[in-house]
C-alpha cells in the first residue's frame, strides 16, 4: 500500500499551490469577500495555468488528470484562502456533467471555453420545494417539435449569475412512477428568451461566488440540448456527484488546513503572563485534535479521488469524504476563532472569515443529512 503521490501529481500541487500563494492576497480576499465580487482575473489566470480544466480531456483543451489531481489543485488553493480558492473551482461547476454524458458536439462547444476560463457553468438541481431531494422535479421540459419548452424555478444555484450555461434537472416524463425515472439533464444557455436570475440575497459566507433563483417561462432549447440519455437524468445527477463531491471534500480539507496553519501561527508568538500559548498544554492538546481530524479529512478525501480514478465511483465513499472533512473544517475553524480569543472574532485574522467559508460545504451538493443517508443505504442495504 503506497501513500505517496507521484512526482507528477506533487508537481500539480505545488503549481497550484504556487499560483494561490502568489496572487491570494490578503487584501483582494477580503476585497471579493466585503464586495461579494466573483475573482475573475484569477479564474482566468488559474485557466491559463491548466489548473481550471485540469481533469477535463485534452482534446477539448482540458489536462486529461483525473480526480485526484483536481483534489490537489483544489485543496492547495484553498488552503492559502478558501474564499479564492472555492470560488475558482466552483467557476467551472458541473462542466464534467458535459464530459460525462455531452455529445461531441456539446464537448466542443463548452469545454474548451470552460478550460480557457472563457465560461463559466453551473447545474441547477435544488428547488423551492424540494430541497436536497432530487427525487421528483417541478421544473418541466417538454417537447414540442424539436424542442423543449421549459417551466420552473429552481434556488440556490451556484454560479447563476454569470454562468454561460446552466444543466438543468427537469421532468421530461410526467406520469412516470416513481418519479426519478421520469427525469432529464439539459444544457441552458443563460441568454435564452424566458430565462431569469436574480441574486438570491446576501449569505453567510462564500461571498465571492454568486447564488442566485432562476426562473424559466416557456423557455425554448432544442432538442439537441438533452446530455445524456431522456429520462435518466436522476442517474446521471447521482454518478456525477459521485466526483464532485470529493471535490467538495477537497474544499473543505484545504479550508481546515488554513484555519490551521493561522491558529499554529498565532499561538507560537502570542504571549500570556509571560509564556507563549504554544507552551501551554491545553493548547498543545487543541492542536493535536485539530491535526488529527486534518490528517483523517485528507486520507478519506484522497482515497476517495483515487478509487474514483482507479475503480469507479463509490458512493459511499464519496460522501464519506464529503461528510467527514466538511465536519472536520467548521469544527476546526470554529476552534480556531475560540483559541484567539477575541482577535478571531475580527476580519483581519481571517479565520472567523475562513469559519464562514467552509461552512457552506456541509449544505451543497448535498447536505451532511443526505450524505449519511447515502452511506447508510450503502451499508444496510448489502445486508
Amino acid at each position: 500500500m503506497d501513500f505517496e503521490l507521484t512526482k507528477e501529481q506533487k508537481a500539480i500541487q505545488k503549481a497550484a499551490w504556487d499560483f494561490a500563494n502568489g496572487e491570494f492576497t490578503k487584501e483582494y480576499a477580503l476585497e471579493c469577500d466585503q464586495n461579494h465580487t466573483f475573482p475573475e482575473d484569477l479564474f482566468k489566470k488559474a485557466a491559463g495555468l491548466g489548473l481550471v480544466g485540469i481533469h477535463l480531456p485534452e482534446e477539448y483543451g482540458g489536462q486529461g488528470y483525473g480526480l485526484l489531481e483536481a483534489v490537489l489543485v483544489c485543496e492547495a488553493m484553498c488552503r492559502k484562502d478558501p474564499g479564492l480558492g472555492m470560488a475558482i473551482n466552483l467557476g467551472a461547476f458541473a462542466s464534467q456533467i458535459i464530459a460525462l454524458f455531452g455529445t461531441e458536439e456539446q464537448k466542443l462547444a463548452y469545454l474548451p471555453q470552460v478550460a480557457s476560463g472563457d465560461l463559466m457553468t453551473g447545474a441547477a438541481f435544488t428547488e423551492p420545494d424540494h430541497g436536497s431531494d432530487i427525487t421528483d422535479m417541478a421544473t418541466t421540459a417538454m417537447r414540442e417539435g424539436g424542442e423543449y419548452v421549459i417551466n420552473g424555478s429552481k434556488t440556490f444555484i451556484t454560479n447563476g449569475l454569470n454562468a454561460g450555461v446552466i444543466s438543468f434537472l427537469c421532468k421530461t416524463d410526467l406520469k412516470a412512477n416513481p418519479p426519478h425515472r421520469g427525469l432529464s439533464l439539459i444544457a441552458v444557455e443563460t441568454n435564452r428568451e424566458g430565462f431569469e436570475a436574480t441574486d438570491a440575497g446576501p449569505k453567510m459566507g462564500l461571498h465571492g461566488s454568486t447564488t442566485a433563483e432562476l426562473s424559466l417561462k416557456n423557455v425554448r432549447v432544442p432538442v439537441s440540448n438533452l446530455l445524456g440519455q431522456e429520462n435518466r437524468g436522476f442517474y446521471q445527477s447521482l454518478e456525477f456527484f459521485n466526483g464532485s463531491r470529493v471535490e467538495v471534500a477537497a474544499q473543505a480539507l484545504g479550508g481546515a488546513q488554513a484555519a490551521f496553519d493561522r491558529v499554529v501561527s498565532y499561538v507560537k508568538q502570542r504571549q500570556q503572563f509571560g509564556r507563549r500559548l504554544a507552551d501551554l498544554q491545553v493548547t498543545q492538546h487543541k492542536v493535536a485534535d485539530m491535526a488529527t481530524k486534518i490528517e483523517a479529512a485528507r486520507l478519506i478525501t484522497y482515497k476517495a479521488a483515487w478509487t474514483y480514478d482507479n475503480k469507479g465511483p463509490n458512493p459511499s465513499l464519496s460522501s464519506m469524504a464529503k461528510f467527514y472533512a466538511a465536519r472536520a473544517a467548521v469544527e476546526i475553524a470554529d476552534e480556531a476563532i475560540q483559541m484567539l480569543g477575541g482577535n478571531g472574532y475580527f476580519t483581519e485574522n481571517e479565520v472567523e472569515r475562513i469559519f464562514r467559508d467552509v461552512r457552506v460545504t456541509e449544505i451543497y451538493e448535498g447536505t451532511r443529512e443526505i450524505q449519511k443517508n447515502t452511506i447508510a443505504s450503502n451499508i444496510l442495504g448489502k445486508q
